[in-house]
């Protein structure tokens, strides 16, 4: 069994006067790539935050390596918590070239042995020979791995990443966030990434922690995050999906308005029990003698794919995934049949 390289245990943090962080627990083996995923104001930035030394907890305790740096009566500071950092703004220093940034954390080695090690970093982020450069003379993207390469020079127990890649495009965010887990990845770093944005959770983690309100609601793999969600308010937040209400007519079977489904699954609650179920874009699935009838009101077009808002005869609006050759216009018709693979469904009362 893997230890755990980090621990939190039970924490709480206060920002502003509230409750930013309640009572959360996490542990982060050696060499995973962890992920918080959630909404503005979730408390994913105060936890980092708190790692880091950033921020007091006022409750539990933060362990690194089996050593507490963190409770209500202490705080290690974060200078000596052996951490590394890429911050939102990258905080790289502008009168100092990309080599001196770099090195910025290694003072304590001499000259040569500094050059040496920022060189290296520069190497494993693709950056060799922009070590005389300046940063006003690098694209974004170069900024990034700037920051990057200076968390890691020092060889920290634990990178830390606080939306590393929001002041890009795109595009750009989207290569990036796949080259950073192949860095991190090739140095065995231990790493946790704070986002808003799935995508960049699923490229980058090997483990996601869906947070709201101060909570983690759901530690698990993109796959089962997006499959399994245990809420509904991870389902909602996790890809894209309606929710269909309906009756649980046995443990694996449910009437909703578009007929009856039969899943995958077995749910023990009684019969008649209201519940809500998660329909994702892929489960409706294009078919010209299919039973169902949508109107298209809205398209969005991905390339290989094109995302359909279609509106039913009962006049609930779905979602569904085209394959792009089939390129359907704002109001026409088009047939379908339902195809869930895995029926994941919620009892109406849950929050």
């Amino acid at each position: 069994m893997m230890s755990a390289i980090l621990e939190l245990h039970a924490i709480t943090c206060h920002y502003r006067g509230h409750t930013a962080v309640h009572e959360l627990n996490l542990h982060v083996n050696k060499g995973d790539l962890f992920c918080l995923l959630g909404p503005s104001g979730c408390g994913k930035t105060t936890v980092l935050r708190a790692i880091a030394g950033f921020e007091p907890i006022s409750q539990g305790k933060i362990l690194l390596r089996g050593e507490t740096i963190s409770s209500p009566a202490f705080t290690l500071p974060p200078e000596k918590r052996r951490i590394g950092m890429v911050f939102q703004d990258y905080a790289l220093f502008p009168h100092m070239n990309v080599c001196a940034n770099v090195s910025f954390g290694l003072q304590d080695q001499p000259a040569k042995k500094r050059r040496q090690i920022a060189d290296a970093m520069l190497e494993i982020v693709g950056l060799a020979g922009y070590g005389q450069r300046y940063i006003h003379e690098l694209s974004g993207g170069q900024q990034q791995r700037v920051a990057l390469a200076r968390a890691l020079a020092p060889k920290p127990e634990l990178i830390l990443l606080d939306e590393p890649f929001s002041n890009l495009d795109i595009e750009m965010r989207e290569h990036l966030s796949q080259e950073v887990r192949q860095i991190l990845k090739s140095q065995g770093a231990t790493g946790i990434l704070v986002t808003h944005d799935q995508l960049e959770a699923f490229a980058v983690g090997d483990q996601i922690g869906v947070m709201n309100q101060g909570h983690i609601l759901q530690k698990d793999s993109a796959y089962n995050l997006y499959h399994s969600p245990k809420n509904p308010f991870v389902a909602d937040f996790i890809g894209q999906g309606v929710f269909l209400h309906g009756k649980l007519r046995s443990p694996d079977t449910v009437e909703t308005e578009l007929g009856i489904i039969v899943g995958d699954r077995a749910y023990d609650w009684p019969v008649d029990t209201p519940v809500k179920l998660l329909l994702r874009p892929d489960d409706l699935v294009r078919d010209a003698n299919g039973h169902l009838t949508g109107k298209v009101i809205n398209k969005a077009f991905k390339g290989a794919e094109i995302m359909y808002t279609l509106q039913l005869a009962s006049g609930i609006e779905v979602l569904s995934l085209f394959p792009s050759h089939y390129d359907h216009a704002v109001g026409d018709t088009v047939k379908l049949r339902l195809a869930p693979d895995h029926m994941v469904i919620f009892r109406t009362n849950e929050a």
